[in-house]
């Protein structure tokens, strides 16, 4: 193996300190339903999140290989690229995260390599049909099929457990919840963990370091695992407030239903080297499990921000990338100037999230920061209609009108 260099040294530095924080941004995704109806406490839900991120980490390489092998073209990429692909990733997590948003890390990370590797080789070093099938159609198609699924499932748990004892079904389905939550973490393992995985490898190839097309070496398996365990244990509490709380309210049932289909969908995706959002696939099931109960609503104006954020996830972080790849271009001094801009953005976006922190203490507050919209109101306002013996018991209790219950007056002279 040849020598690692000081550039590369730093390159691996950034990329486990992305991996880091796509394990707190990401903490939501398994965790948030869990710790909203109960089920967990905050604390316990993040340790026991963070140690199956680990134990997933090693279960596959297929989504690693995407990202090294066919995303971009390995030939003629320079290792600056993928340092100038990482800030992007960096700063559009960080900037999400302050604003409480569960974007995709997974698209930031593909935004900031597809804008630095444009800005670089041109559109020729980015790989359009890997892109297309492997990036684009799951991103649209998992939170759909996700939801959908949540939805259906949520109705059936429902329709099932119709007259049973409400408490003792409570606890029954918070027991289900640890289960499936845990089952969502050792999903989360074995699909974004990979990505850092795949870019720590693509760098190695770019530095000369490992041949193309090269699998991940078990130092680069075990340190992005850490990386990601680590991020997770400290936990995202702005995103697991959004997605526990202020996205729609939950009840066991629900989180259920919920986690079982998110981890569902990421476990068949990481099977077959799709690298979709884990996110996105657990907001989607969120949602669907929140409309999913009569009279559960969806608190469409945190939805519609969280979707913007999604649209914007891939050009933004590609905007950064491109530019960071600019500068990195112009020599040493420009690399320089991305690694101070990194840090001063990433100090400056911590600074602004302690004026109003988020933390194990009132993540699960009753607080909410939103009112519920129109919509929102409109749908919880909806009721089924009565059937016939509940219209008639309804219509005994209503006083008959004055002009049938007494006589009319008559006229006096």
């Amino acid at each position: 193996m040849e020598h690692i260099t000081l550039l590369l040294g730093i390159v691996i530095i950034t990329a486990l300190v992305f991996d880091f924080t796509n394990g707190f941004h990401d903490t939501a995704n398994a965790m948030a339903t869990t710790i909203s109806t109960g089920a967990l406490r905050p604390k316990t839900a993040v340790a026991m999140s963070a140690a199956l991120n680990l134990v997933g980490a090693f279960l596959s390489i297929e989504v690693a290989k995407t990202i090294s092998g066919g995303l971009i073209e390995e030939e003629g990429i320079r290792t600056e690229v993928i340092f100038a692909a990482l800030v992007g990733a960096i700063l559009w997590n960080l900037l999400t995260w302050l604003l409480g948003l569960p974007s995709s890390s997974s698209h930031a990370l593909f935004g900031g390599l597809i804008g630095a590797a444009v800005m670089s080789a041109g559109f020729s070093a980015v790989n359009g049909g890997t892109i297309v099938t492997k990036v684009l159609i799951p991103a649209v198609a998992a939170p759909v099929v996700a939801g959908l699924a949540a939805f259906l499932a949520t109705r059936l748990t429902y329709k099932i457990g119709n007259g049973a004892d409400d408490k003792a079904t409570s606890k029954g389905y918070r027991a289900g919840q640890i289960a499936s939550a845990g089952l969502v973490s050792l999903a989360h393992g074995t699909n974004d963990a990979q990505k850092t995985m795949g870019v720590i490898t693509l760098a190695l190839v770019t530095g000369g370091v490992l041949a193309p097309g090269s699998n991940p070496p078990m130092w680069v398996i075990v340190s992005a695992g850490l990386a990601i365990a680590l991020g997770t244990y400290l936990g995202g509490w702005r995103i697991i407030r959004t997605m526990g709380r202020g996205l729609t309210d939950l009840q066991p049932q629900q989180g259920f239903t919920a986690q079982t289909s998110a981890a569902t969908v990421i476990l068949a995706s990481s099977n077959l080297g799709f690298s979709l959002s884990t996110t996105q696939s657990c907001s989607g099931a969120v949602m669907g499990a929140g409309l999913g109960r009569k009279g559960g609503v969806v608190r469409w104006s945190t939805a519609t921000r969280m979707f913007v954020a999604w649209g914007l996830t891939l050009p933004a972080a590609g905007l950064v990338g491109a530019a960071a790849e600019f500068l990195t271009s112009q020599g040493a001094w420009g690399t320089a100037a991305v690694a101070v801009l990194l840090v001063a953005g990433s100090a400056a976006i911590w600074v602004l999230s302690r004026r109003k922190p988020v933390d194990h203490t009132n993540v699960t507050s009753d607080e909410i920061t939103e009112a519920p919209g129109v919509v929102t109101t409109a749908i919880a306002a909806v009721t089924p209609p009565p059937t016939v013996a509940a219209a008639e018991e309804l219509k005994a209790t209503i006083p008959a009108p004055a002009s049938e219950s007494a006589p009319a007056p008559t006229a006096t002279v």
